[in-house]
C-alpha cells in the first residue's frame, strides 16, 4: 500500500471515528472554562442556562474558573484541549476580540484556535455623567469635548478593557480628544464619578442602573447600535455618532477541530434555552440581552469586532505592556 492510499485510509478512518464520537456524544460531564474568577457571568448568571443545557444533553455541566492574564489562561486551556466536545470556552469580547490586537505576540488567533458555537448574551455599556457636569446629553458632550480638547476625562475599568477601548472608539468616531483615566474595576469608576473626580464614566448598565434610578448619575447614551430594552429612553451613541458600536458579549466556543455535529447540537440547545421566558427575564434583570445566535453569525461578529478594534488600536496608537 503506497503512502497516498495509507494517508487516505487514515483520513477516512479518522472521519468515521469522529462521526461515531459525535453520534454518541455526550457520555460524560462537559467542562465550561471560565476566563474570570468565580462569580460573575460565567458561573452565577449563566448557571440556569448551563443547568438547562446539562438536562437536555443528559450530562452535568461543570464550570471551572481559570482566571488570569486577561482571559489568556482560559483560552490556552481550551485551545490545547482535545476537540471532543467535552471542553468548551465561556468566551468574552475582551479576551477573544480585543486581546489579540492589544497583545498579538502572546494571544491566540481566535479565528484559528477555536470554532464559534453561539453568542449567548450581549451586555450594553452606558456612558454616564454626574449632575454637575456641563453636558447632560450626547450632543452636548461632543460639543463640549470639541470646545475643550483633552480636558474631558472618562473613567474605565482599566487599560485594555472594553470600557477603555469604548472611550477610544468614541474619540475616534466623534473626532474628539478625551482624557482616559483608568481604575481597577467598575466600582471605583462609579465612586469617582459620584465624587466628580472624572467627567464621564463607561460601565455596564447593571452596575449603573441603581444610581440612574436614584438620580445620582445621568445616563448620556448606551453603546449599542440600537437602544437597550433595559434603558429604553436613553439614546444610543450611534444616533449621534454614526458607525459607533460597542456591544460586549459572552458566548460559547470550542477547540478548533471539534465535530460540526457537536457544535450544531449545542448551538440548537442554547438557542432554545435562551428563549425560555424565565431565563430571558433573569438575564435582562442582570443588565444583559439574550442573543442565541447561530454559530455562523457568532463567527461573523468575532471577525467584525477584531477588525474594529484593530483599527482603533492602530489609529489611537494604543500600546500596553
Amino acid at each position: 500500500m503506497n503512502k497516498t492510499i495509507r494517508y487516505a485510509a487514515a483520513m477516512i478512518g479518522a472521519l468515521l471515528l469522529n462521526t461515531s464520537v459525535a453520534q454518541n456524544w455526550p457520555t460524560k460531564p462537559i467542562r465550561m472554562i471560565n476566563p474570570y474568577a468565580a462569580g460573575g457571568f460565567g458561573d452565577t448568571i449563566a448557571r440556569p442556562m448551563f443547568d438547562q443545557l446539562g438536562q437536555s444533553l443528559g450530562q452535568p455541566i461543570i464550570v471551572e474558573s481559570h482566571a488570569g492574564a486577561n482571559g489568556t489562561i482560559a483560552s490556552n486551556v481550551v485551545a490545547k484541549a482535545n476537540p471532543d466536545g467535552y471542553t468548551l470556552l465561556i468566551a468574552n469580547l475582551g479576551p477573544i476580540a480585543m486581546n489579540p490586537v492589544l497583545y498579538p505576540a502572546t494571544t491566540l488567533d481566535p479565528l484559528k484556535a477555536f470554532v464559534p458555537i453561539t453568542q449567548l448574551v450581549s451586555g450594553p455599556l452606558v456612558i454616564l455623567t454626574h449632575p454637575e457636569f456641563a453636558a447632560k446629553t450626547l450632543p452636548e458632550l461632543m460639543q463640549y469635548a470639541r470646545n475643550n480638547p483633552g480636558k474631558v476625562s472618562y473613567g474605565s475599568v482599566g487599560p485594555g478593557s472594553t470600557t477603555h477601548l469604548a472611550g477610544e472608539l468614541l474619540a475616534l468616531k466623534g473626532k474628539v480628544d478625551l482624557l482616559h483615566v483608568p481604575f481597577k474595576g467598575a466600582a471605583p469608576v462609579i465612586t469617582n464619578l459620584l465624587g466628580k473626580q472624572v467627567d464621564i464614566g463607561i460601565v455596564n448598565i447593571s452596575l449603573a442602573k441603581p444610581h440612574i434610578d436614584a438620580g445620582r448619575l445621568i445616563p448620556i447614551a448606551v453603546t449599542t447600535v440600537k437602544r437597550s430594552s433595559i434603558l429604553p429612553n436613553v439614546p444610543a451613541v450611534a444616533e449621534v455618532v454614526p458607525g459607533f458600536e460597542v456591544n460586549p458579549w459572552w458566548g460559547l466556543m470550542a477547540p478548533a477541530g471539534t465535530s460540526p455535529e457537536v457544535v450544531a447540537r449545542i448551538e440548537k440547545e442554547m438557542i432554545r434555552i435562551l428563549q425560555i421566558p424565565s431565563i430571558a427575564t433573569k438575564l435582562r434583570e442582570s443588565g444583559l440581552e439574550p442573543e442565541g445566535t447561530t454559530a455562523s453569525a457568532f463567527g461573523k461578529t468575532i471577525a467584525s469586532d477584531l477588525e474594529q478594534w484593530r483599527e482603533v488600536v492602530k489609529a489611537n496608537k494604543i500600546t500596553l505592556q
